[in-house]
């Protein structure tokens, strides 16, 4: 949710921000319904202050006729009161309603663009190999090695779901494991968070309205959802409370499920990992004070994590800044992480890492009392730790080999008996 003031301040930076980020948003329109609800809402504290002061100067009066005409007039003035409270209700949920909609400023250096294709890349990591034999994608690979099962997948839940077997399930399980032990050794704090939230937590995060469509509905009456990430309930934790500065940062990472309509992604990646309708991600979260020189450090602390993640599995990447067009509802600011995905010939996105400032936190009424004891709004920050199993696409073509076995990093043969390679029984 955004400032008001600001908007009402600077209403064309928050009309070129909708342009750019891609939503449909009349900013004038909003304006003229945020002055109409202002002035009624006036208008009723006003008529309640004369209500209240009726009330109080009524025992006072001891002639029986004024008294018989002060009635008269509280009785009109509650009359008054009754409908223009009324007209206030309907206003302020269509205020609410429509300031919702409204996205944040991106940050002054994000890159402007449409799409992916005018994200700007930062730097890249590793050597993209080079196979002296024909290279198969990460299907052919999970078949032949038992890893991977998606015909039958798509036979019990229909398109973009699968099965993992055997060892695919222990890799799947490694790579999670080594993420969240990467992060409690940094001095996160790992939750094991509800998989399932109210209207009000994806609202709060910035989900909800836009992103209806994607979220799979499980309560008609209550409104539930299943998560899409373990950013919401991460970040929705202290929602209307109050922390104290010292509190602060405040590090969370979670390991759960995420489910994901992808409605208007027909036809898009539909073969293979890559887009799912149901996987898991270790996520990260920072809620720290709204210092922009704060955020922008833990912002690199974020990404530096993914990075590592990545470098530990020694799978050749980049590092790319987001464009507008490519930023969500609330993200001031958003860096991918591509892996090389021999398959699709390419970097391709595998982490996700964004800087909120206090758009969530307005929503969620998320702040911090200073130690001069006033009140502040936290700034909120999420990053991908990894994803999977779409990171297994790279893990598996990447380090594949001309025999048909998977050479296995260092870093997860621990979680794997030690095994340096996936071959063929």
């Amino acid at each position: 949710m955004i400032n008001l003031a600001l908007l009402r301040e600077n209403p064309q930076a928050f009309t070129a921000a909708a342009k750019e980020k891609g939503f449909k948003v009349d900013i004038e329109k909003f304006l003229e319904l945020d002055k109409a609800f202002r002035e009624k809402k006036n208008k009723f504290e006003e008529l309640r202050a004369l209500q209240n002061k009726f009330n109080k100067e009524l025992p006072k009066i001891k002639d029986p006729a004024e008294k018989e005409q002060k009635l008269s007039q509280m009785k009109k003035l509650a009359q008054q009161v009754k409908a223009l409270e009324e007209e206030v209700q309907v206003l302020k949920r269509s205020h609410l309603e429509e300031w919702l909609k409204i996205p944040a400023l991106p940050s002054p250096d994000t890159p402007k663009g449409e799409s992916e294709e005018e994200n700007v890349e930062v730097f890249k990591k590793g050597e993209i190999p080079s196979f002296s034999f024909k290279a198969k994608d990460h299907l052919e690979i999970g078949k032949e090695l038992s890893l991977i099962d998606i015909e039958r997948g798509v036979k019990i839940s229909g398109t973009r779901h699968y099965f993992l077997k055997g060892k695919g399930v222990a890799l799947h399980r490694a790579v999670l494991q080594l993420s969240l032990d990467f992060l409690t050794e940094k001095g996160y704090t790992l939750l094991e968070p509800p998989h399932i939230v109210g209207r009000e937590a994806m609202e709060g995060t910035g989900y909800f309205p836009w992103g209806r469509e994607q979220a799979y509905k499980l309560d008609e009456e209550r409104e539930f959802y299943l998560i899409g990430t373990s950013e919401v309930p991460l970040c929705a934790y202290y929602k209307d409370e109050i922390l104290q500065e010292e509190e602060l940062p405040i590090k969370f990472a979670a390991c759960t499920p995420c489910y994901r309509r992808e409605a208007g992604s027909y036809g898009k990646d539909v073969r293979g990992l890559y887009r799912l309708h149901q996987f898991y991600k270790v996520e990260q979260v920072i809620i720290c004070r709204d210092d922009l020189e704060e955020s922008n450090t833990y912002h690199q602390e974020l990404l530096d994590n993914a990075c590592r993640i990545v470098e530990a599995l020694e799978l050749p990447y980049r590092v790319v800044q987001c464009c507008t067009g490519e930023l969500g509802l609330g993200q001031y600011k958003k860096h991918d992480v591509e892996c090389w995905m021999p398959s699709r010939n390419s970097y391709s996105e595998t982490h996700s890492c964004s800087t909120m400032l206090d758009f969530q936190a307005r929503r969620l009424k998320l702040r911090y009392r200073t130690k001069n004891k006033e009140k502040r709004l936290c700034f909120t920050l999420n990053s991908t730790s990894i994803a999977s199993p779409r990171i297994l696409i790279p893990l598996l073509e990447v380090h594949q080999k001309e025999d048909g076995s998977v050479y296995l990093p260092k870093a997860i043969r621990k979680y794997l008996g030690e095994a340096d390679k996936i071959a063929k029984n």
